[in-house]
């Protein structure tokens, strides 16, 4: 699994109208073929895309993921959504947050072609340490981000700390487990080792800067200890809420917390500024 080449892509908008949303096949520059979703802003209150990365084993389709498109797009943004590479109907082989860097870079583009002069980038699990890799690798480019927030996401790689996480490896690293990802999770993954290895999330924290960095993390998050949002954040110039009685992801996320983040995305206060209201 290459991290070389991470940057430019191009797009086949192969897009289809269904109600106000508008569906397209992205392109990256590595020639993976991304399904992506557009649904554009309720209200003319911002200019601000916000673009969404599922966890592992997730799509643009799945439920939790709507619902948190729904939650930004009732804060006045546009929202874009898409599948990672080897997940819902993208093509390729999952990553595991390597070249998924790729899919996010296109799907940040797609959104600044679409009109809008801001995009913000949210990411859960797998797609937060995405988030927070593209934030560093991208952010003199076209698909850079303007705002980062990175949900239930770990700090490092090869973490096997928890039973959840135990499980998760031997999935993506034994061929019996890739057949149980494939026909249990609908999820197609690479066979290959990553080859560099990437750089990790939180080496990648302190390249973000001055972008808003946002790290979230739910105090009973079963894959990741409450060390990982802390190394996070102390890593560079990060805002760490720390979610009372919240478990990992997107399907842990209540309305209230997709609210907060949704406003946060859309509004980043300056400094000296106040919180977002919570509740």
């Amino acid at each position: 699994m290459s991290s070389e080449g991470e940057g430019g892509f191009h797009m086949v908008d192969v897009s289809l109208i269904t109600s106000s949303s508008r569906r397209a096949m992205l392109r990256t520059q590595d020639d993976v073929r991304i399904e992506a979703v557009y649904d554009p802003p309720r209200a003319s209150v911002t200019d601000t895309a916000v673009v969404v990365a599922h966890g592992f084993t997730g799509s643009a389709d799945r439920p939790a993921v709507r619902r948190a498109a729904r939650a930004f797009a009732e804060r006045g943004a546009a929202v874009v959504t898409f599948s990672f590479r080897g997940h819902g109907r993208s093509g390729g082989f999952s990553t595991v947050g390597d070249r998924e860097v790729l899919d996010l870079s296109a799907a940040v583009r797609w959104a600044r072609e679409l009109g809008h002069a801001r995009v913000a980038t949210v990411g859960f699990s797998m797609g937060g340490s995405v988030v927070l890799r593209h934030a560093a690798l991208d952010r003199d480019t076209e698909g850079r981000a303007d705002a980062v927030a990175a949900v239930s996401a770990p700090a490092r790689w090869y973490y096997r700390g928890t039973a959840p996480m135990r499980r998760l490896h031997w999935v993506v690293t034994r061929p019996t487990g890739r057949l149980v990802g494939r026909y249990g999770f609908r999820t197609r993954i690479d066979r290959r080792a990553w080859d560099p290895v990437p750089l990790s999330p939180v080496e990648a924290v302190p390249l973000i800067a001055p972008t808003p960095l946002l790290i979230v993390h739910g105090d009973r998050d079963p894959y990741f200890p409450l060390d990982h949002p802390r190394m996070l954040a102390g890593a560079g110039d990060a805002e760490l809420w720390l979610e009372r009685g919240m478990g990992h992801a997107e399907n842990a996320a209540d309305a209230g917390l997709l609210a907060r983040i949704g406003e946060w995305l859309t509004r980043v206060p300056g400094p000296g500024a106040p919180e977002p209201p919570r509740g």
